[in-house]
């Protein structure tokens, strides 16, 4: 299942004046873009950035075609008491009313390390900060007709399985490619089964994923830069200038998918959004089909509640 969008580009963004959006990891890649590109359409675009400094660069670059001024929000998604109190900040400052909740921000395979909150970096960064973020500005959404969440996924989601047994690879030997697939495949089922939830809940706000297919960001850069191995470093890094090079498409094809996402008319609760040319891997923004394990009932069930469980925050909707 493609729904391609006739080679939809920045310029068919509808113009977003009156508009709040918030996106998280809004400092680089993909995360600022998004940010740079609905900040000059009209939204009021708040940051979401875990790094101070790199944020108020981000805040510069974006405030110079903003047509509404921007905001700086610290979050880190590490760390659940600073999701709850980014989460506070930001009902606050927009009087309860959030039309928009892009869930950008990721790490790629790190050395093993763990959040905080003692849990598996990526498992608790990408998703479990996410989720928690969610649920908790659920009610600043709701106020606005139309609402979206967007949660960001992954071609990667392909190779991931999602283990509730052992999420934090507290018994299974760690592998930081396996624990990033679980990561962003907990993503995509997120996105899926919160849409499904806000449906039968009769809410006005829609749930979509979406995935950047294969960008030349800097989570590889990222990537290679946090091996403690410097062969392996090195490796990596070579690699994946490579491949940026040669296979990837830029950061502007890349951001195209949640773009639309947030903006496009006639998206439905549940789509999601991907490049439709080779693979998935590039070309213009369509609905793309899910993986199947991202649409297993079961396990999203299972997921949903574990995230409850583990970030101690009361699911919404229930």
């Amino acid at each position: 299942m493609t729904r391609t969008a006739d080679r939809w580009t920045e310029a068919d963004i509808p113009d977003q004046t009156g508009r709040t959006v918030l996106v998280t990891g809004a400092n680089s890649g993909l995360g600022l873009r998004t940010a740079e590109v609905l900040a000059a359409r009209g939204a009021t675009v708040l940051l979401a950035c875990r790094s101070a400094e790199r944020g108020r660069r981000a805040l510069a670059r974006v405030a110079e075609q903003a047509a509404a001024e921007p905001a700086l929000v610290s979050l880190d998604l590490a760390d659940l008491a600073s999701v709850r109190r980014a989460a506070d900040d930001v009902r606050d400052r927009t009087g309860d009313g959030l039309d928009v909740l892009i869930n950008n921000a990721g790490l790629m395979a790190p050395p093993h390390e763990t959040t905080r909150d003692a849990f598996e970096l990526q498992f608790g960064t990408n998703h479990l900060g996410h989720a928690a973020l969610t649920w908790l500005l659920m009610p600043a959404l709701r106020t606005r007709p139309g609402a979206r969440v967007v949660t960001v996924s992954s071609l990667a989601a392909r190779a991931g399985r999602i283990d509730t047994g052992d999420p934090n690879f507290e018994r299974r030997r760690y592998n930081p490619v396996a624990a990033y697939g679980q990561s962003k495949l907990a993503n995509q089922m997120f996105a899926l089964e919160l849409s499904r939830r806000l449906r039968a809940a009769g809410d006005d706000v829609l749930s979509l994923g979406a995935h950047p297919g294969y960008t030349d960001t800097d989570l590889a850069g990222a990537m290679a830069r946090s091996q403690r191995n410097s062969v392996l470093r090195t490796v990596m890094d070579v690699g994946g200038r490579i491949g940026g090079v040669v296979l990837a498409q830029n950061t502007r094809m890349g951001t195209l998918p949640q773009l639309y996402a947030a903006t496009a008319p006639g998206v439905r609760g549940g789509d999601y959004i991907g490049p439709t040319g080779l693979a998935q891997t590039r070309g213009h923004p369509g609905t793309v089909r899910p993986l199947a394990a991202a649409t297993d009932e079961a396990t999203a069930t299972e997921l949903w509640n574990l995230t409850a469980e583990l970030t101690g925050v009361t699911p919404d909707p229930e």
